[in-house]
């Protein structure tokens, strides 16, 4: 489910990138939520009891969407 977990300690912003080629920030993350993240047998169980829901977020606006249902423009050449 999760591809990649980074972590901004002087912003308290964690990124979590996910297998579906979707990225969201978490903002506010205290370090040892982020530590204890690492350490978690399950990233997906400990995820969804500790971080879903938990914090503020907002996806990555950079981050392309790819699929059936993307909207993608393609430069002019």
């Amino acid at each position: 489910m999760i591809e990649r977990v980074c972590y901004d300690d002087a912003a308290q912003t964690m990124s979590i990138a996910f297998r579906s080629a979707i990225k969201y920030f978490y903002y506010d993350v205290p370090e040892p939520v982020f530590a204890a993240f690492c350490q978690a047998a399950s990233a997906g169980t400990f995820f969804n009891e500790q971080i879903k829901g938990r914090f503020r977020c907002q996806r990555d606006p950079d981050r392309r969407r790819f699929g059936p249902n993307a909207n993608l423009e393609l430069p002019a050449r």
